[in-house]
């Protein structure tokens, strides 16, 4: 039987960025589960503060050049890679001057989150899922972490749900506490609807654009959920305790959850489409 491909779509990975519960989960899940027989691909933004000639990194020309329109804007896409060695793993970097060239993540040296947060998560996701379709790698399952990825599961079932490379994809999403403090822009929904989304898919959002209501949007449309962090907003705990029929992994301790995580890989996929 040939070897189920994972794909990775995390917000953090070290050592590229510094040391966090996102960042070493998104480094040593990925070489784990490759050392367990699955095929890999691993993705992150290519943050400004990432020092590319200390990495190695590299563009990658084959699949540069993409534009992605974002509100009417155009926004080039260009797609680096680095390797490590140690893991025998590649990292794929999304990258763009507009988003991605200033020396912070997700807010500024005096930790004031950036305005465009919203149009950086949307950027990131479509940049992914465009640079799989152009690698023709077929992914079975996204697992998702960091909430810069949350909205995989949307685009999954709603903006790519009829191309052949994505749509058969199952869809598992990590919760953490690694939250935002300041709400999207009101026109973030806007934004989606543009690119496909259903005024249905956004209720959530409707009420606040928060990280509440994006995480309960990312729960809704994934096919499992797994507590990334011991200890979550309580509010997303409370809707995850309604959820009757979405297959749940509780918070697992570091000495066990790459073996448990490729258990309940299994059970995602063996399940019915959602």
């Amino acid at each position: 039987m040939d070897a189920k491909r994972i794909l990775y779509i995390t917000q953090e990975i070290t050592p590229y960025l510094p040391e966090s519960e996102t960042a070493i989960i998104g480094r040593n899940l990925p070489q784990g589960i490759q050392e367990r027989g699955r095929e890999i691909r691993t993705f992150m933004p290519k943050f400004g503060n990432i020092n590319e000639r200390r990495n190695q990194l590299h563009e990658v020309i084959r699949l540069s050049g993409m534009n992605l329109i974002i509100d009417d804007t155009d926004h080039p896409l260009i797609i680096k890679v680095a390797s490590i060695q140690s893991a025998r793993m590649q990292v794929y970097f999304i990258d763009n001057e507009d988003f991605f060239q200033r020396k912070g993540t997700v807010s500024d040296e005096k930790e004031n989150e950036y305005e465009d947060n919203d149009e950086r998560s949307i950027f990131y996701i479509r940049g992914v899922l465009e640079t799989i379709k152009k690698l023709r790698w077929i992914p079975d399952l996204i697992h998702c972490h960091g909430w810069m990825s949350a909205l995989t599961a949307l685009y999954i079932k709603r903006m790519y749900a009829d191309d052949p490379c994505l749509k058969d994809a199952k869809i598992v999403y990590s919760i953490y506490s690694d939250d935002f403090k300041k709400p999207f822009r009101d026109n973030f929904i806007d934004k989606l609807k543009m690119d496909g989304a259903l005024d249905e898919d956004l209720k959530e959002l409707k009420k606040d654009i928060s990280f509440v209501a994006l995480n309960k949007l990312a729960i809704d449309f994934s096919d499992g959920v797994i507590q990334g962090s011991e200890t979550i907003h309580p509010e997303i705990s409370n809707y995850l305790s309604t959820l009757k029929d979405k297959p749940f992994l509780p918070y697992q301790t570091q000495d066990v959850y790459i073996d448990l995580f490729n258990r309940f890989y299994d059970l995602i996929l063996d399940s019915k489409p959602t």
